[in-house]
């Protein structure tokens, strides 16, 4: 008799069930996973456990490819042998849990599987058992190249059953390897890891935070940590001395493939610490982690860039060094023209000194043997090149007879000496682009990186790791006309720029030299993806005062959003500095995609919603009137 709360028979009946699914497993463990047996394994008696991955029926032979995190092995039935087993195996689908009882025998020379590490090998089936079955899945999971993959969409809104695709489960293995080497890397080298808190104060760090209402403070709201900044800094002022986190960070920001609003970084920080070191501690750690995890040696000193290098070649902060095609600057060889659009990009008036304007220019890329591109091709690239800015995209066809979206404004002589200042010879592309210095890198450097991608020019085998150093202490905002902070408002500027810096600063007639002002900022790239970004941090109170005043921070206004910090710089703060690491973008890197979905376990769409779980969703109203919270329509 069930007892008199439970609510029915149902309850009853569930409850049963329960025990009667539990009993068939009873005591029975695997002996082994689906991807580990071998010939050495030939003649032993095993159990394994896992998902149907495919069924084959041969009449009196069933043959099963079972699945589980470590892979495959095929399992045959027999109905001479296992009269019983093999009759269950006639009812089995699909993604059904099953266990297997048998011995491991060596297939026939003309069966093995050369393509699995178990292909040797099969079990030959003695006992079934039957732990779950399985609707029929909304998509199939294997299936033959990722164009033939179900919509992303439906693939994460049911996110378990797309986490057992081979690939991811390899992706998700790949991540949790590359914190284990993280791990090992800095415990060996003397640092203690920290874990800081999720609800801090909302503080200006370049993102959008991400806040949350406090129940017991009505009216106020904690923010999710951008990063732990400012707390990896404060454990520099507690004496800690090295210190390393694998932390969550949120930015409520617009997405991208290799974004999302919650993600993890690896946080290290040091004090007592100058650029050299960081460096070496940034790279050291970056060749553990490859090696480690993907057998990739990198170098051991990896090779630099200034920030002004790097834009003016590649026109980007993060350049993919596993191809050519720097950009080239026209603008020399233009200087003289009357072609309106050219000369307005080129007056005088555009680079004045003490202006905020950036400067014009004129800078190409030169697509080697690309000279028989099509007008359609080059109609695409066109609209490509608007997306970031450029007003249109001019071409040279470098042929026996030279052909120009130019030739008639700026006629044969001029389209010859371009084409000598490019390097280009017959057979190969020129494609231009003028306008605002940041608009030229901007569409110029994506260019570089689309046309490598259409024509096939990156070599995916190869691994380039960049330093890049010097970074701009400011950003100007053309719209508000202000500086910004390029990094965060605790960064360093070189001691070169010291100077300069204060200048700027205290004299408002030389405020546009903030924009010449370095900082002691780097980043870490590999194949063109920004890896790890730092900086030496400002330990001086006065120096930290002074570039609050350069981002139009008021005293009071400072005290507000971080007087905490200022306080603890009163204290006796060392020297210090370190970088943060993007745990997901490293290992897109180490399993080969562009999506940042694929090594991340349950992550959002590129609109910032989670399709499996239906959120954000709604809040009840009694919630929202414990929080003080009332929602108006926007």
């Amino acid at each position: 008799m069930p007892p008199a709360d439970a609510g029915g028979s149902d309850k009853f009946v569930g409850k049963d069930i329960l025990i009667i699914m539990l009993d068939v497993l009873g005591t029975l463990e695997r002996t082994n996973t689906c991807g580990e047996l071998r010939v050495e394994n030939v003649g032993e008696s095993v159990v394994l456990m896992g998902w149907v991955a495919k069924k084959r029926d041969f009449g009196v032979f069933t043959f099963i490819d079972l699945r589980d995190r470590d892979g495959v092995t095929q399992v045959v039935v027999s109905e001479e042998t296992a009269k019983d087993a093999h009759a269950k195996a006639k009812n089995l689908r699909g993604e059904f849990v099953i266990a297997v009882k048998g011995e491991v025998v060596r297939r026939d020379e003309g069966a093995k599987n050369a393509k699995l590490p178990t292909g040797e090998i099969e079990v030959k089936v003695s006992e079934i058992l039957l732990l779950n079955d399985a609707n029929v899945l909304p998509f199939q999971l294997e299936v033959a190249g990722s164009e033939n993959l179900a919509a992303e969409d439906t693939r994460l809104k049911y996110r378990y059953l797309d986490l057992r695709r081979p690939q991811l489960q390899h992706n998700i293995r790949t991540r949790a390897k590359a914190v284990a080497a993280i791990r090992e890397y800095f415990d060996t080298r003397g640092f203690i890891e920290i874990e800081t808190p999720i609800l801090l104060k909302s503080t200006p760090e370049g993102a959008r935070d991400f806040v949350v209402p406090s129940r017991i403070h009505t009216g106020k709201f904690f923010a999710l940590p951008q990063s732990p900044q400012i707390l990896k800094q404060l454990t520099m002022i507690s004496g800690f001395d090295k210190y390393y986190q694998i932390a969550r960070c949120f930015r409520d920001e617009d997405l991208r493939a290799d974004r999302q609003p919650e993600f993890t970084q690896l946080d290290m920080e040091m004090s007592f610490a100058h650029q050299e070191m960081a460096y070496r501690e940034m790279q050291g750690m970056f060749n553990h982690v490859f090696a480690k995890v993907g057998g990739i040696e990198l170098p051991v000193a990896w090779p630099r860039m200034t920030h002004a290098e790097a834009m003016r070649r590649y026109g980007s902060d993060k350049p993919d060094m596993r191809f050519e095609m720097e950009l080239v600057d026209l603008s020399d060889d233009l200087r003289d023209t009357d072609f309106a659009p050219f000369a307005a990009v080129l007056a005088p008036e555009n680079s004045q000194a003490g202006s905020l304007r950036s400067g014009g220019e004129i800078k190409c890329i030169v697509a080697k043997g690309k000279a028989e591109y099509s007008r359609k091709q080059l109609d695409d690239l066109q609209d490509f090149v608007k997306r970031y800015g450029a007003g249109a995209l001019a071409w040279i066809k470098v042929g026996e007879e030279t052909t120009s979206s130019l030739l008639k404004v700026l006629g044969e002589e001029k389209i010859g000496q371009l084409v000598t200042a490019s390097g280009a010879v017959i057979g190969d592309l020129v494609l231009i682009v003028a306008g605002r210095r940041s608009v030229v890198a901007a569409s110029l450097g994506a260019l570089r990186i689309e046309v490598a991608k259409r024509e096939n020019l990156i070599d995916r085998t190869a691994y380039k790791p960049l330093i890049v150093t010097e970074f701009p202490m400011f950003e100007h905002d053309e719209e508000t006309d202000r500086y910004t902070a390029a990094h965060h408002p605790f960064t360093s500027p070189m001691d070169e720029d010291l100077e300069k810096f204060t200048t700027a600063v205290n004299d408002e007639s030389q405020h546009h030299l903030l924009g010449e002002v370095r900082a002691k900022a780097y980043d870490a790239v590999i194949n063109g993806y920004e890896c790890a970004g730092g900086s030496i941090r400002i330990h001086q109170k006065d120096v930290q005062a002074l570039n609050f005043k350069a981002l139009g921070m008021s005293l009071e206004s400072a005290r507000t959003q971080f007087g905490f910090f200022l306080d603890a710089l009163e204290f006796g703060t060392p020297p210090h500095g370190g970088f943060a690491a993007g745990i997901e973008r490293t290992c897109m890197i180490l399993c080969g995609t562009e999506n940042i979905r694929d090594v991340m376990a349950f992550p959002k769409t590129a609109s910032a919603q989670d399709l499996m779980m239906d959120s954000p969703g709604e809040v009840d109203g009694s919630q929202l009137k414990e929080l003080g919270i009332e929602v108006s329509d926007v």
